[in-house]
């Protein structure tokens, strides 16, 4: 990690981005439709340095496929007093080469709800970028050890 030019803030580096994100159970995926901004909350998992997500038809498949998307999550640790958040931009394309998708259907990425979710979308990054906070001081953090 690198300090940042914010005191209590560390820029994390790509390696601790792509753990971040793979530790992450769901992320946001940001998209544009119809010329207005569109966020949809997605399980995903790392690939071989990108992202891949399930979708079925409707507006986050048409959103994402063939587009620039963001795909954003973060969390926090109250005991050590800290937040972090991970940005990936990145072009989303729809896995269509059947060993890649036999390859696929090998991984633990399953829908949470029921729903027939056929279509996988991988982002191919552009950037990742990542910042770690440290927490001001409030009832939350002060009552988090006990």
């Amino acid at each position: 990690m690198v300090t940042d030019t914010e005191p209590g803030r560390e820029i994390l580096s790509a390696t601790d981005c792509w753990d971040r994100l793979r530790e992450a159970p769901v992320g946001r995926l940001a998209v544009i439709v119809h010329s207005h901004p569109e966020i949809f909350p997605v399980n995903h998992l790392v690939d071989d340095g990108s992202l891949l997500f399930r979708s079925a038809e409707g507006t986050k498949l048409a959103g994402a496929v063939g587009h620039v998307v963001a795909f954003e999550i973060d969390g926090y640790d109250l005991e050590a007093g800290t937040a972090w958040s991970v940005m990936v931009k990145g072009q989303a394309v729809e896995v269509t080469r059947m060993d890649d998708i036999k390859d696929i259907l090998g991984y633990p990425l399953f829908p949470w709800h029921i729903g027939h979710k056929p279509h996988f979308i991988r982002i191919e990054p552009i950037s990742t970028t990542g910042r770690l906070y440290q927490l001001a001081r409030n009832e939350l953090t002060a009552n988090a050890g006990g």
